[in-house]
Protein backbone atom coordinates (compact mmCIF):
# COMPACT_ATOMS: atom_id res chain seq x y z
CA UNK A 1 0.00 0.00 0.00
CA UNK A 2 1.23 3.20 -1.12
CA UNK A 3 1.99 6.13 1.91
CA UNK A 4 -0.93 8.82 1.50
CA UNK A 5 0.38 12.05 0.58
CA UNK A 6 -2.77 14.09 1.33
CA UNK A 7 -3.79 14.38 4.81
CA UNK A 8 -7.17 15.41 4.14
CA UNK A 9 -8.72 11.42 4.38
CA UNK A 10 -12.14 11.62 5.74
CA UNK A 11 -11.08 8.06 7.37
CA UNK A 12 -10.16 9.54 11.02
CA UNK A 13 -11.40 11.76 13.99
CA UNK A 14 -15.05 11.90 15.23
CA UNK A 15 -17.55 11.38 12.25
CA UNK A 16 -20.26 13.77 12.84
CA UNK A 17 -17.23 16.71 12.90
CA UNK A 18 -15.18 15.53 9.97
CA UNK A 19 -18.54 15.41 8.28
CA UNK A 20 -19.47 18.66 8.76
CA UNK A 21 -16.23 20.51 8.27
CA UNK A 22 -15.88 18.68 4.93
CA UNK A 23 -19.76 19.47 4.27
CA UNK A 24 -19.65 23.43 5.11
CA UNK A 25 -17.31 24.71 2.37
CA UNK A 26 -19.89 22.74 -0.32
CA UNK A 27 -22.76 24.13 1.19
CA UNK A 28 -21.52 27.44 1.07
CA UNK A 29 -20.51 27.07 -2.42
CA UNK A 30 -24.06 25.86 -3.39
CA UNK A 31 -25.27 28.60 -1.48
CA UNK A 32 -23.17 30.78 -3.40
CA UNK A 33 -24.35 29.64 -6.74
CA UNK A 34 -28.15 30.00 -5.56
CA UNK A 35 -27.47 33.68 -4.88
CA UNK A 36 -25.92 34.01 -8.43
CA UNK A 37 -29.62 32.53 -9.39
CA UNK A 38 -31.45 34.49 -7.62
CA UNK A 39 -29.40 37.72 -9.13
CA UNK A 40 -29.63 36.24 -12.40
CA UNK A 41 -33.95 35.58 -11.78
CA UNK A 42 -34.20 39.51 -10.97
CA UNK A 43 -32.13 40.41 -13.89
CA UNK A 44 -33.89 38.13 -16.31
CA UNK A 45 -36.99 39.05 -14.34
CA UNK A 46 -36.67 42.84 -13.58
CA UNK A 47 -34.99 44.50 -16.75
CA UNK A 48 -35.78 41.27 -19.70
CA UNK A 49 -39.13 40.81 -18.70
CA UNK A 50 -41.74 38.18 -17.57
CA UNK A 51 -41.81 36.60 -21.19
CA UNK A 52 -37.87 36.70 -20.85
CA UNK A 53 -37.80 34.49 -17.23
CA UNK A 54 -40.31 32.26 -18.83
CA UNK A 55 -37.82 31.81 -21.97
CA UNK A 56 -34.95 31.44 -19.60
CA UNK A 57 -36.15 29.05 -17.13
CA UNK A 58 -38.89 27.04 -18.52
CA UNK A 59 -38.81 24.51 -20.95
CA UNK A 60 -34.95 25.45 -21.69
CA UNK A 61 -34.50 24.93 -18.19
CA UNK A 62 -35.91 21.59 -17.93
CA UNK A 63 -33.82 20.37 -20.96
CA UNK A 64 -30.83 21.50 -19.84
CA UNK A 65 -31.78 19.67 -16.10
CA UNK A 66 -32.24 16.50 -17.72
CA UNK A 67 -29.37 16.51 -20.45
CA UNK A 68 -26.67 18.23 -19.12
CA UNK A 69 -28.06 16.81 -15.14
CA UNK A 70 -27.64 13.69 -16.91
CA UNK A 71 -23.94 13.82 -17.74
CA UNK A 72 -22.89 15.55 -14.48
CA UNK A 73 -24.51 12.87 -12.71
CA UNK A 74 -21.90 10.25 -14.37
CA UNK A 75 -19.25 12.48 -13.31
CA UNK A 76 -20.16 11.30 -9.11
CA UNK A 77 -19.44 7.59 -10.58
CA UNK A 78 -15.96 8.78 -11.65
CA UNK A 79 -15.62 10.76 -8.18
CA UNK A 80 -16.96 7.28 -5.96
CA UNK A 81 -14.15 5.45 -8.10
CA UNK A 82 -11.51 7.64 -6.78
CA UNK A 83 -12.57 8.31 -3.24
CA UNK A 84 -11.97 4.34 -3.03
CA UNK A 85 -9.18 4.24 -4.20
CA UNK A 86 -8.06 6.88 -2.07
CA UNK A 87 -9.22 5.57 1.08
CA UNK A 88 -7.14 2.89 0.05
CA UNK A 89 -3.84 4.58 0.14
CA UNK A 90 -3.60 4.33 -3.34
CA UNK A 91 -3.13 7.98 -5.07
CA UNK A 92 -0.83 7.10 -7.82
CA UNK A 93 -3.82 5.08 -9.06
CA UNK A 94 -5.88 8.17 -8.35
CA UNK A 95 -3.52 10.36 -10.55
CA UNK A 96 -4.13 8.11 -13.39
CA UNK A 97 -8.18 7.48 -12.97
CA UNK A 98 -8.04 11.37 -12.37
CA UNK A 99 -6.53 12.04 -16.38
CA UNK A 100 -8.37 9.39 -17.68
CA UNK A 101 -11.99 10.99 -16.16
CA UNK A 102 -11.18 14.61 -17.28
CA UNK A 103 -10.43 13.21 -21.07
CA UNK A 104 -13.80 11.43 -20.76
CA UNK A 105 -15.79 14.20 -20.37
CA UNK A 106 -13.81 16.60 -22.41
CA UNK A 107 -15.17 13.87 -24.97
CA UNK A 108 -18.62 14.18 -23.92
CA UNK A 109 -19.27 17.40 -23.66
CA UNK A 110 -18.20 18.24 -27.09
CA UNK A 111 -20.85 15.77 -28.21
CA UNK A 112 -23.64 16.72 -25.89
CA UNK A 113 -22.55 20.58 -27.56
CA UNK A 114 -23.08 19.39 -31.17
CA UNK A 115 -26.64 17.74 -30.12
CA UNK A 116 -27.79 20.84 -28.22
CA UNK A 117 -27.13 22.98 -31.41
CA UNK A 118 -28.58 20.78 -33.53
CA UNK A 119 -31.94 19.92 -31.79
CA UNK A 120 -33.03 22.50 -29.36
CA UNK A 121 -35.65 23.60 -31.26
CA UNK A 122 -37.10 20.40 -31.56
CA UNK A 123 -36.88 19.71 -28.04
CA UNK A 124 -38.85 22.57 -26.59
CA UNK A 125 -41.30 21.89 -29.49
CA UNK A 126 -41.79 18.88 -27.69
CA UNK A 127 -42.40 20.00 -24.41
CA UNK A 128 -44.93 22.40 -25.45
CA UNK A 129 -43.03 25.25 -24.96
CA UNK A 130 -45.56 28.38 -25.63
CA UNK A 131 -45.11 30.37 -28.89
CA UNK A 132 -44.34 33.55 -27.21
CA UNK A 133 -41.37 32.38 -25.49
CA UNK A 134 -40.16 29.79 -28.34
CA UNK A 135 -37.68 32.05 -29.54
CA UNK A 136 -35.78 33.31 -26.57
CA UNK A 137 -35.52 29.91 -25.35
CA UNK A 138 -34.22 28.64 -28.56
CA UNK A 139 -31.47 31.32 -28.13
CA UNK A 140 -30.88 30.61 -24.68
CA UNK A 141 -30.62 27.02 -25.63
CA UNK A 142 -27.75 27.28 -27.66
CA UNK A 143 -25.30 29.45 -26.19
CA UNK A 144 -25.93 27.74 -23.08
CA UNK A 145 -24.70 24.48 -24.96
CA UNK A 146 -21.75 26.34 -25.92
CA UNK A 147 -20.45 25.88 -22.64
CA UNK A 148 -21.44 22.66 -22.17
CA UNK A 149 -17.48 20.96 -22.32
CA UNK A 150 -16.71 23.26 -19.50
CA UNK A 151 -19.22 22.77 -17.39
CA UNK A 152 -18.65 18.77 -17.21
CA UNK A 153 -15.03 19.24 -17.07
CA UNK A 154 -15.30 21.57 -14.01
CA UNK A 155 -17.47 19.46 -12.52
CA UNK A 156 -15.75 16.88 -12.54
CA UNK A 157 -12.39 18.39 -11.24
CA UNK A 158 -14.67 19.34 -8.52
CA UNK A 159 -15.97 16.32 -7.73
CA UNK A 160 -12.52 15.00 -7.63
CA UNK A 161 -10.62 17.46 -5.17
CA UNK A 162 -14.17 16.45 -3.11
CA UNK A 163 -13.19 12.70 -3.12
CA UNK A 164 -9.86 13.46 -1.99
CA UNK A 165 -11.19 15.42 0.86
CA UNK A 166 -10.35 18.97 -0.89
CA UNK A 167 -13.78 20.70 -0.28
CA UNK A 168 -12.54 24.18 -0.11
CA UNK A 169 -10.60 24.51 -3.24
CA UNK A 170 -14.08 24.05 -5.12
CA UNK A 171 -15.69 26.36 -3.32
CA UNK A 172 -13.40 29.24 -4.04
CA UNK A 173 -13.19 28.48 -7.39
CA UNK A 174 -17.25 28.52 -7.40
CA UNK A 175 -17.22 31.95 -5.70
CA UNK A 176 -15.04 33.07 -8.32
CA UNK A 177 -16.90 31.84 -11.24
CA UNK A 178 -20.27 33.01 -9.54
CA UNK A 179 -19.15 36.89 -9.19
CA UNK A 180 -17.80 36.71 -12.38
CA UNK A 181 -21.47 35.34 -14.03
CA UNK A 182 -23.09 38.56 -11.51
CA UNK A 183 -20.84 41.35 -12.98
CA UNK A 184 -20.97 39.86 -16.78
CA UNK A 185 -24.84 39.89 -16.23
CA UNK A 186 -24.93 43.74 -15.30
CA UNK A 187 -22.35 44.26 -18.11
CA UNK A 188 -24.51 42.22 -20.86
CA UNK A 189 -27.69 43.16 -19.75
CA UNK A 190 -27.94 46.37 -18.23
CA UNK A 191 -25.22 48.17 -20.66
CA UNK A 192 -25.05 46.28 -23.61
CA UNK A 193 -28.42 45.45 -23.38
CA UNK A 194 -28.50 42.03 -25.51
CA UNK A 195 -31.26 40.46 -23.68
CA UNK A 196 -31.51 36.69 -22.98
CA UNK A 197 -28.26 36.34 -25.06
CA UNK A 198 -26.27 38.25 -22.41
CA UNK A 199 -27.72 36.21 -19.36
CA UNK A 200 -26.12 32.97 -21.51
CA UNK A 201 -23.13 34.68 -22.97
CA UNK A 202 -22.72 35.59 -18.90
CA UNK A 203 -23.15 31.57 -17.99
CA UNK A 204 -20.51 30.14 -20.47
CA UNK A 205 -17.90 32.78 -19.84
CA UNK A 206 -18.16 32.22 -16.39
CA UNK A 207 -18.22 28.75 -16.50
CA UNK A 208 -14.74 28.63 -18.42
CA UNK A 209 -13.16 30.77 -15.86
CA UNK A 210 -14.17 28.16 -13.45
CA UNK A 211 -12.94 25.26 -15.40
CA UNK A 212 -9.84 26.85 -15.74
CA UNK A 213 -9.41 27.54 -12.16
CA UNK A 214 -9.86 24.06 -11.52
CA UNK A 215 -7.48 22.86 -13.93
CA UNK A 216 -4.74 25.45 -12.85
CA UNK A 217 -5.34 24.30 -9.12
CA UNK A 218 -4.97 19.88 -9.94
CA UNK A 219 -1.99 20.50 -12.89
CA UNK A 220 0.13 22.64 -9.75
CA UNK A 221 -0.53 20.73 -6.38
CA UNK A 222 2.46 18.89 -5.07
CA UNK A 223 -0.57 16.11 -3.68
CA UNK A 224 -0.42 12.61 -5.13
CA UNK A 225 -3.45 13.16 -7.05
CA UNK A 226 -1.77 16.21 -9.46
CA UNK A 227 -3.54 16.25 -12.56
CA UNK A 228 -1.01 15.35 -15.06
CA UNK A 229 -1.02 15.82 -19.25
CA UNK A 230 0.04 12.04 -19.43
CA UNK A 231 -2.49 10.62 -17.76
CA UNK A 232 -5.60 12.45 -20.33
CA UNK A 233 -5.87 9.34 -22.11
CA UNK A 234 -8.97 6.65 -21.67
CA UNK A 235 -8.05 3.61 -19.77
CA UNK A 236 -10.59 0.83 -20.24
CA UNK A 237 -10.43 -0.55 -16.56
CA UNK A 238 -11.14 3.23 -15.14
CA UNK A 239 -13.44 3.95 -17.58
CA UNK A 240 -15.69 1.20 -17.18
CA UNK A 241 -15.57 1.45 -13.58
CA UNK A 242 -16.84 4.78 -13.85
CA UNK A 243 -18.86 4.14 -16.42
CA UNK A 244 -20.40 1.25 -13.92
CA UNK A 245 -20.90 4.15 -11.05
CA UNK A 246 -21.44 6.88 -13.37
CA UNK A 247 -24.18 5.40 -15.12
CA UNK A 248 -26.85 4.55 -13.19
CA UNK A 249 -26.61 7.94 -11.28
CA UNK A 250 -27.05 9.54 -14.52
CA UNK A 251 -30.23 7.46 -15.24
CA UNK A 252 -31.18 8.72 -11.50
CA UNK A 253 -30.98 12.03 -12.80
CA UNK A 254 -32.56 11.78 -15.72
CA UNK A 255 -35.48 9.84 -14.18
CA UNK A 256 -35.74 13.67 -12.11
CA UNK A 257 -35.57 15.01 -15.55
CA UNK A 258 -37.99 13.58 -17.41
CA UNK A 259 -40.76 13.56 -14.44
CA UNK A 260 -40.34 17.31 -14.31
CA UNK A 261 -40.12 17.83 -18.10
CA UNK A 262 -43.65 16.04 -17.79
CA UNK A 263 -44.61 17.96 -15.14
CA UNK A 264 -43.37 21.10 -17.16
CA UNK A 265 -45.73 20.02 -20.12
CA UNK A 266 -48.29 20.47 -17.27
CA UNK A 267 -47.34 23.59 -16.35
CA UNK A 268 -47.24 25.19 -19.67
CA UNK A 269 -50.71 24.54 -20.07
CA UNK A 270 -51.65 26.58 -17.45
CA UNK A 271 -50.05 29.79 -19.17
CA UNK A 272 -47.49 31.99 -18.87
CA UNK A 273 -47.84 33.61 -15.31
CA UNK A 274 -47.37 30.23 -13.61
CA UNK A 275 -44.81 28.83 -16.33
CA UNK A 276 -42.56 32.20 -14.93
CA UNK A 277 -43.81 32.02 -11.17
CA UNK A 278 -42.88 28.22 -11.58
CA UNK A 279 -39.46 28.78 -13.28
CA UNK A 280 -39.15 31.70 -10.02
CA UNK A 281 -40.03 29.11 -7.38
CA UNK A 282 -36.63 27.37 -8.00
CA UNK A 283 -34.79 30.53 -7.51
CA UNK A 284 -36.42 30.78 -4.41
CA UNK A 285 -36.55 27.63 -2.66
CA UNK A 286 -33.47 26.70 -4.64
CA UNK A 287 -31.13 27.24 -1.22
CA UNK A 288 -32.73 24.03 0.03
CA UNK A 289 -32.00 22.00 -2.65
CA UNK A 290 -28.47 23.52 -3.18
CA UNK A 291 -27.70 22.64 0.70
CA UNK A 292 -29.59 19.40 0.08
CA UNK A 293 -27.19 18.16 -2.60
CA UNK A 294 -24.44 19.29 -1.26
CA UNK A 295 -25.06 17.37 1.89
CA UNK A 296 -25.57 14.30 0.22
CA UNK A 297 -22.05 14.97 -2.14
CA UNK A 298 -20.04 15.31 0.98
CA UNK A 299 -21.86 11.76 2.10
CA UNK A 300 -21.10 10.02 -0.91
CA UNK A 301 -17.20 10.88 -0.98
CA UNK A 302 -17.52 9.96 3.31
CA UNK A 303 -18.27 6.56 2.83
CA UNK A 304 -16.33 6.46 0.01
CA UNK A 305 -13.24 6.80 0.99
CA UNK A 306 -14.29 4.91 4.60
CA UNK A 307 -15.55 1.89 2.55
CA UNK A 308 -12.34 2.17 0.49
CA UNK A 309 -10.28 2.00 3.67
CA UNK A 310 -12.39 -1.05 5.05
CA UNK A 311 -13.87 1.34 7.44
CA UNK A 312 -17.60 0.08 8.00
CA UNK A 313 -18.49 1.36 11.05
CA UNK A 314 -17.09 4.89 9.91
CA UNK A 315 -19.65 4.60 7.10
CA UNK A 316 -22.74 2.98 9.69
CA UNK A 317 -22.21 6.07 11.88
CA UNK A 318 -22.28 9.00 8.96
CA UNK A 319 -25.37 6.87 7.90
CA UNK A 320 -27.36 8.02 11.27
CA UNK A 321 -25.44 11.12 11.95
CA UNK A 322 -25.87 12.47 8.35
CA UNK A 323 -29.46 12.14 8.50
CA UNK A 324 -29.73 13.94 11.90
CA UNK A 325 -27.35 16.65 10.57
CA UNK A 326 -29.86 16.65 7.53
CA UNK A 327 -32.87 17.08 9.30
CA UNK A 328 -31.44 19.97 11.29
CA UNK A 329 -30.65 21.76 8.17
CA UNK A 330 -33.94 20.85 6.61
CA UNK A 331 -36.65 22.36 9.70
CA UNK A 332 -34.28 25.30 9.34
CA UNK A 333 -34.09 26.02 5.56
CA UNK A 334 -37.78 25.21 5.71
CA UNK A 335 -39.02 27.94 8.34
CA UNK A 336 -36.62 30.80 6.72
CA UNK A 337 -37.66 29.98 3.49
CA UNK A 338 -41.31 30.82 4.03
CA UNK A 339 -40.62 33.28 6.09
CA UNK A 340 -38.26 35.86 3.18
CA UNK A 341 -40.07 34.16 0.42
CA UNK A 342 -42.57 37.34 -0.28
CA UNK A 343 -40.37 39.93 0.70
CA UNK A 344 -37.77 38.16 -1.73
CA UNK A 345 -40.07 37.75 -4.64
CA UNK A 346 -40.59 41.14 -4.49
CA UNK A 347 -37.05 41.97 -4.96
CA UNK A 348 -37.12 39.26 -7.71
CA UNK A 349 -39.90 40.33 -10.00
CA UNK A 350 -42.07 43.47 -10.03
CA UNK A 351 -45.22 41.13 -11.57
CA UNK A 352 -47.65 40.72 -8.62
CA UNK A 353 -49.57 37.96 -10.42
CA UNK A 354 -45.63 36.14 -10.72
CA UNK A 355 -45.61 36.98 -6.87
CA UNK A 356 -49.04 35.48 -5.75
CA UNK A 357 -48.21 32.47 -7.57
CA UNK A 358 -44.51 31.09 -6.93
CA UNK A 359 -45.57 31.80 -3.12
CA UNK A 360 -48.42 29.40 -3.82
CA UNK A 361 -46.31 26.53 -5.16
CA UNK A 362 -43.80 27.06 -2.55
CA UNK A 363 -46.11 26.66 0.15
CA UNK A 364 -47.48 22.90 -1.27
CA UNK A 365 -43.26 21.89 -1.07
CA UNK A 366 -41.40 23.64 1.08
CA UNK A 367 -43.46 22.29 4.60
CA UNK A 368 -42.57 18.45 3.43
CA UNK A 369 -39.15 18.86 2.57
CA UNK A 370 -38.31 16.51 5.57
CA UNK A 371 -39.44 14.10 2.96
CA UNK A 372 -37.11 14.57 0.38
CA UNK A 373 -34.17 14.72 3.13
CA UNK A 374 -34.44 10.84 3.55
CA UNK A 375 -33.72 10.13 0.08
CA UNK A 376 -31.12 12.62 -0.38
CA UNK A 377 -29.29 10.81 2.83
CA UNK A 378 -30.02 7.43 1.64
CA UNK A 379 -29.09 7.94 -1.75
CA UNK A 380 -25.92 9.24 -1.53
CA UNK A 381 -25.07 6.46 0.98
CA UNK A 382 -25.63 3.72 -1.58
CA UNK A 383 -23.99 5.77 -4.61
CA UNK A 384 -20.92 5.92 -2.15
CA UNK A 385 -20.64 2.68 -1.50
CA UNK A 386 -20.61 1.30 -4.74
CA UNK A 387 -24.50 0.29 -5.04
CA UNK A 388 -25.91 1.86 -7.73
CA UNK A 389 -28.31 -0.12 -9.86
CA UNK A 390 -31.50 -1.14 -7.35
CA UNK A 391 -31.22 2.97 -5.98
CA UNK A 392 -31.98 3.75 -9.48
CA UNK A 393 -35.11 1.60 -9.97
CA UNK A 394 -36.43 2.44 -7.14
CA UNK A 395 -36.65 5.95 -8.00
CA UNK A 396 -37.45 5.33 -11.36
CA UNK A 397 -40.82 3.60 -10.08
CA UNK A 398 -40.80 5.83 -7.21
CA UNK A 399 -40.66 9.22 -8.88
CA UNK A 400 -40.42 8.66 -12.49
CA UNK A 401 -43.31 6.75 -13.58
CA UNK A 402 -45.27 7.60 -10.20
CA UNK A 403 -45.49 11.26 -11.54
CA UNK A 404 -46.28 9.98 -15.15
CA UNK A 405 -49.16 8.03 -13.89
CA UNK A 406 -50.29 11.19 -11.53
CA UNK A 407 -49.78 13.64 -14.79
CA UNK A 408 -52.04 10.92 -17.01
CA UNK A 409 -54.85 10.81 -14.38
CA UNK A 410 -54.93 13.27 -11.19
CA UNK A 411 -53.61 16.47 -13.29
CA UNK A 412 -55.44 15.09 -16.56
CA UNK A 413 -59.06 15.21 -14.22
CA UNK A 414 -58.18 18.17 -12.43
CA UNK A 415 -56.34 20.65 -14.42
CA UNK A 416 -55.39 22.67 -11.82
CA UNK A 417 -52.14 23.91 -10.33
CA UNK A 418 -52.35 22.35 -6.96
CA UNK A 419 -53.07 19.05 -8.66
CA UNK A 420 -49.28 19.55 -10.38
CA UNK A 421 -47.80 20.79 -6.78
CA UNK A 422 -49.08 17.19 -4.91
CA UNK A 423 -47.42 14.73 -7.41
CA UNK A 424 -44.59 16.05 -5.82
CA UNK A 425 -44.66 15.34 -2.29
CA UNK A 426 -46.61 12.12 -2.92
CA UNK A 427 -43.87 10.84 -5.04
CA UNK A 428 -41.42 11.83 -2.72
CA UNK A 429 -43.71 9.67 0.29
CA UNK A 430 -43.65 6.42 -1.81
CA UNK A 431 -39.87 6.91 -2.73
CA UNK A 432 -38.59 7.22 0.59
CA UNK A 433 -40.54 4.67 2.06
CA UNK A 434 -39.06 2.08 -0.15
CA UNK A 435 -35.43 3.20 -0.14
CA UNK A 436 -36.11 3.05 3.89
CA UNK A 437 -37.26 -0.50 3.50
CA UNK A 438 -33.83 -1.20 0.94
CA UNK A 439 -31.57 0.17 3.05
CA UNK A 440 -32.52 -1.61 6.10
CA UNK A 441 -32.26 -4.92 4.32
CA UNK A 442 -28.39 -4.29 4.62
CA UNK A 443 -27.83 -5.84 0.71
CA UNK A 444 -25.56 -2.23 0.11
CA UNK A 445 -22.99 -2.95 2.83
CA UNK A 446 -22.42 -5.95 1.34
CA UNK A 447 -21.78 -4.90 -2.18
CA UNK A 448 -19.68 -2.32 -0.86
CA UNK A 449 -15.76 -1.30 -2.04
CA UNK A 450 -15.72 -1.29 -5.61
CA UNK A 451 -11.56 -0.38 -5.58
CA UNK A 452 -10.24 -1.28 -8.52
CA UNK A 453 -6.09 -2.11 -9.61
CA UNK A 454 -4.76 -0.99 -12.72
Amino acid sequence: MEKRVSKKDLTTGVVWKRLLVFFLPIAAGTCIQQLYNAVDGMIVGKFVGTVALAAVGGSSAQIINLLIGFFVAITTGASVVIAQIYGAGRTRDVQSATGNAVAVFAILGLVLMGIGLAAAPAMLTLLKTPAETMPGSVLYLRIYFLGVPFILILNMESNMLRAVGDSVSPFLFMVAGCVTNIILDVVFVLFFHWGIAGVALATVAAQAINMGLLTRKLMTTQEGYALSLRELKLNGIYLSNMLKMGIPAGLQSSMYGVSNMIIQIGVNTLGTVVVASWAMSSKTDGIFWAVSNALGAAITSFVGQNLGAGRTDRAKDCVKQGLILAMIITVFLSGGILLIAKPLLRILTDDPAVVSTTYEILTFFVPFYFIWTVIEVITAVLRGAGDAVNPVIIIGLGICLFRIVWILTVFAWFGTLPALCWCYVASWTVTSTALIIYYRHGGWIRRRRMVIHN
